[in-house]
């Protein structure tokens, strides 16, 4: 499932002539990488870009085995402390694909106490928006097709046949159009890339604050680096125990209870467009959006609604409770013939601006998730894990894995590069980790939080009570106050405050 985060498809940024520079400490206690002495030796060249920032390039080889590879760009940002600062932070939004450079600007990286004594920073990952970019498709139409066009019945032999078809056409157009890139977008990639930005701006240790798929990549460098982490928060855990199927199966449980949540809010209030019981209500809007392909309901501009695209743009409303309006909205629009709010709520998952064009998000889930996770190597047929999918979830997450998981099995398993090899214990770091788990998550299920903190060995969990995506920075006081003691005093929590 796609994030709800915006992505600017800006060019890449260049290298930058002029403005402060920050002397590179590659000798943090821990080795620089066996040939990579110089480009950890890079300078920033920071340079105002606006509202308090300042931004900046990194450069990075594309394949971290070999010195000698082609380079690609990282965007960076930076947001300054407002007192003197006691370093930096480097922060990771989620995704895979997430504008870490789109996250510090509107605000959402960290609580205003952090932000008053560290710089923040955050990146671009390899391949995302203003860095060096991953490119699949680069006719919109071909991508609107992909996830738009018209389908057979859903898991029909035609269906199967077309879908196999299409995710083949858009691996085929990743492999032509990113050429080397490709084979290097897996996390533990992105991680040393995180090492690299952490000796440019300057910093021994590495503090972070990684969230949802942050957390992958925290975990990873924890493995890969573990005498440079500082102070690290991971708030949405990823399970790394688990397979890419079992992810993806567990996150559509996660959605099919946090639409349950949604319906009981919604009985409890005037206006909702459902009664009875839960059970009779989630049996009602079940039925409502299984009518959607009978319905064939068609945009302004010609596309026409079916069940999975009505299912992704309701789950990506269910991040935060502020956005249960828009669910209701969605789903009485639909009900009165009018598709065009679902439209809206999909096309924002999908990363689709309303001119008709793409950030690259797509391209990026596939890009991380196929080397990341052996789907090849699965001798379990497409369609019986759909069947898996509907027993566990047949709320929302059997209509979007028609479209999400179907996609993502059988592109990974044409993928034309293999899949990477990735760290499978995860107690190398020996210092404390936070982990921040919200009991309702809908994205990254609690018990993911739970197994995460379990297999770091010096995993602190912190529990948020409640609903949405994440914990930190969401208005609980106890969970902020907790993560900012822990990155500002070190302050370990001698139990999980319960918050």
């Amino acid at each position: 499932m796609l994030t709800v985060r915006p992505l600017v498809g800006a060019a890449v940024v260049v290298i930058l002539l002029a403005g402060c520079t920050t002397p590179p400490t590659p000798s943090g206690g821990a080795p620089v990488p066996g040939g990579f002495d110089a480009i950890y030796e890079q300078q920033a060249f920071w340079n105002a870009c606006g509202d308090g920032l300042d931004c900046t390039t990194v450069s990075a080889p594309v394949d971290w085995s070999d010195p000698a590879s082609d380079r690609i760009q990282l965007a960076v940002v930076r947001q300054e402390s407002t007192n003197t600062t006691k370093g930096t932070v480097l922060t990771n939004p989620g995704g895979p694909g997430g504008s870490g450079f789109d996250f510090v600007s509107f605000g959402y990286a960290v609580s205003p106490a952090l932000r008053a004594d560290y710089d923040v920073v955050s990146w671009d990952p390899r391949g995302v928006g203003r860095s060096t970019r991953v490119t699949c498709f680069t006719d919109p139409a071909q991508t609107d097709e992909l996830l738009y066009g018209p389908t057979p019945a859903y898991e029909s032999d035609a269906w199967l046949e077309q879908t196999t078809a299409r995710a083949k056409s858009f691996a085929d157009a990743c492999g032509a159009n990113s050429g080397e890139l490709l084979a290097h977008m897996d996390t533990a990639s992105n991680a040393r890339d995180m090492d690299l930005i952490r000796a440019v701006v300057g910093s021994d240790k590495l503090d972070y604050v990684g969230y949802s798929y942050g957390t992958w990549l925290g975990t990873v460098y924890a493995q890969l680096f573990p005498g440079n982490v500082g102070a690290m928060v991971l708030d949405g855990g990823y399970d790394p125990t688990l397979t890419g199927f079992e992810l993806f199966q567990q996150r559509m449980v996660g959605f099919d209870l946090a639409f349950r949540g949604y319906m009981q809010n919604c009985l409890d209030v005037a206006g909702c467009p459902f009664s009875g019981d839960i059970a009779v209500a989630l049996g009602d809007a079940t039925a409502l959006i299984a009518s959607a392909d009978g319905r064939a309901l068609a945009d302004t501009d010609g596309r026409v609604l079916d069940t999975a695209t009505l299912a992704t743009g309701i789950a990506s409303l269910l991040y935060s409770r502020n956005y249960w309006g828009q669910i209701t909205t969605v789903l009485e629009a639909f009900r009165d013939g009018d598709p065009s709010p679902a439209f809206s709520a999909a096309d924002s998952a999908n990363a689709r601006y309303e001119d008709g064009t793409y950030g690259n998000q797509l391209e990026m889930t596939l890009a991380v998730t196929c080397l990341d996770y052996d789907f090849a190597s699965d001798t379990v047929a497409t369609r019986d894990r759909l069947a898996q999918i509907d027993a566990a979830a047949p709320i929302l997450g059997t209509f979007i894995a028609r479209d999400d998981y179907a996609l993502l099995d059988l592109a990974c398993r044409q993928w034309p590069v293999p899949p990477a090899a990735l760290p499978t214990t995860f107690g190398a770091a020996g210092v404390p980790i936070l982990v921040v788990g919200t009991t309702d998550d809908p994205a990254t299920p609690y018990a993911w939080s739970q197994s995460l903190a379990a297999a770091l060995g010096t995993g602190v969990l912190i529990t948020r009570n409640g609903d949405g995506h994440t914990g930190y920075n969401k208005g609980n006081a106890c969970v902020d106050a907790a993560v900012d003691a822990f990155v500002l005093q070190g302050t370990v929590p001698a139990s999980d405050p319960n918050c």
